[in-house]
């Protein structure tokens, strides 16, 4: 298995990129989303990847996240989406719009990825939804953060402890962590503090 793969960009495609890995070439196909997030070529790059093996056919699919590489697992254990498809979802939107599509039942939002119809994106919902949830939206590792930081995780804690609350007041878990994430957190910041300032975002 290949987890990452770290090298020089070679060359930019449509749907994939060639990576120079101590003059090893690696073509890695990779959604649109990642194309516009790439650095120019010449520059070195860290790709998570994917190898997806189908009868002769040995393919590597790849992104800038762990996070994004994650989303890609789960989305071609969905019947009917496969990794093109796959592909096609996160090229129109990110990990967090997926997660918040999923959690809130947003099939047309899906269903905007090419090669993805409304059945489609209804059966991502209904198989990946138990694996979504708040809490994991809040630790999204897009978040550049080091997660081994003491303050990082008291912050972590603090904003799993506002969505709670903004449950319990009645709104669904998908609104209250996305009214959380949308509070410039300070590590000074106490639970009150994030919960008064998530409910503007309400």
């Amino acid at each position: 298995m290949i987890a990452f793969v770290k090298g020089i960009l070679d060359d930019i495609m449509e749907d994939r990129v060639w990576l120079d890995n101590n003059g090893v070439g690696f073509e890695i196909y990779v959604p649109g989303s990642v194309i516009e997030e790439l650095p120019p070529i010449g520059n070195e790059v860290k790709i998570y990847t994917y190898l997806h093996v189908r009868e002769e056919i040995l393919q590597l699919y790849g992104f800038l996240t762990s996070d994004e590489l994650t989303m890609f697992k789960r989305l071609i254990t969905v019947n009917g989406v496969g990794p093109k498809g796959a592909l096609g979802i996160l090229t129109v939107m990110d990990t967090d719009a997926l997660r918040f599509a999923i959690l809130s039942g947003d099939s047309k939002a899906i269903a905007k990825a090419p090669g993805i119809g409304a059945k489609t994106a209804s059966k991502v919902i209904l198989e990946l939804k138990d694996k979504c949830d708040a809490e994991e939206f809040l630790s999204s590792q897009k978040e550049t953060r080091n997660s081994n930081n003491p303050e990082d995780a008291m912050d972590k804690l603090a904003q799993k402890e506002a969505v709670e609350a903004l449950v319990a007041l009645g709104y669904s878990s998908t609104e209250a962590a996305k009214a959380v994430r949308g509070v410039g957190v300070r590590s000074d910041m106490s639970v009150e503090e994030i919960l008064k300032e998530s409910l503007k975002n309400l």
